[in-house]
């Protein structure tokens, strides 16, 4: 069986419960750079799941957290 990175990324956090999913979150950030594509991941699946209004949440979030030049 052959897996993309995508697929493989959503096997790995599955059967996960909560306390394990913010686990993998939380140990992925400020990580290795080889986390940065399972993150991704996740937020595409946050994203796919969540309405207008968070999106724009998420946006500004974002946009206040990009350390100015």
């Amino acid at each position: 069986m052959i897996m993309d990175l995508r697929e493989a990324i959503v096997a790995r956090v599955q059967d996960k419960d909560d306390a394990e999913l913010l686990e993998v979150v939380q140990s992925s950030i400020d990580s290795d750079e080889r986390a940065l594509p399972g993150l991704g991941v996740l937020f595409e699946i946050i994203w796919k799941n969540t309405d207008e209004e968070v999106h724009e949440q998420l946006i500004t979030n974002l946009r206040n957290g990009i350390p100015q030049s």
